[in-house]
């Protein structure tokens, strides 16, 4: 009878992470941006992406249940495993400011139902992720979100391009949620 010693091999933590699924979001009331991507062992892969849209003459109340219904069924449909969303930025309009706040309110309360934690990113992280250069113009993010996601065309509309650039940050962040 021959006897076998187990040898200890050696993994390294990545290799023993399982894939994660992202969902990148870019708020917005009238038009909320949402991409979805996996990430392993350093490599990124494609899910999907797309935009909740809302119209000005419906009501305030009623645009934002409809994204928050929408998402939620985004949510549902590509299962992920966390989320990646761009803080809050004042220009100088604070009307507008306000209306992206309570889009990413319902968003929040969406993901947090869902149990999922959110990394809160600026927009000059994401740019310094996506481009490498965090005064990065929307052209640039664009075309680099295709490029590293292997896409054909770049993502449309914009705002589904910078929910793919968050997710894409989040991915490439040193430690898990």
């Amino acid at each position: 009878m021959t006897s076998r010693t187990s040898i200890p091999i050696s993994v390294s933590p990545t290799d023993l992470r399982p894939n994660r699924r992202i969902i990148g979001v870019d708020p917005g009331l009238a038009s909320t941006g949402w991409g979805v991507l996996e990430y392993s062992r350093d490599k990124l892969r494609y899910i999907a992406h797309g935009c909740i849209e809302t119209t000005p003459d419906t009501p305030r109340g009623e645009r934002l249940v409809h994204i928050y219904k929408s998402f939620l069924k985004v949510i549902n449909a590509y299962k992920p495993d966390e989320a990646a969303m761009e803080n809050l930025y004042f220009g100088k309009n604070i009307s507008s400011a306000m209306t992206v706040a309570e889009a990413r309110g319902v968003l929040l309360l969406a993901l947090s139902n869902k149990k999922l934690t959110v990394r809160e990113l600026t927009p000059n992280a994401i740019k310094q992720a996506v481009v490498g250069v965090s005064r990065a113009d929307k052209n640039q993010i664009q075309e680099m979100v295709r490029f590293i996601l292997g896409l054909a065309e770049i993502p449309k509309p914009d705002h589904a391009a910078d929910a793919l650039g968050a997710a894409i940050c989040a991915a490439q962040s040193s430690t898990a949620i």
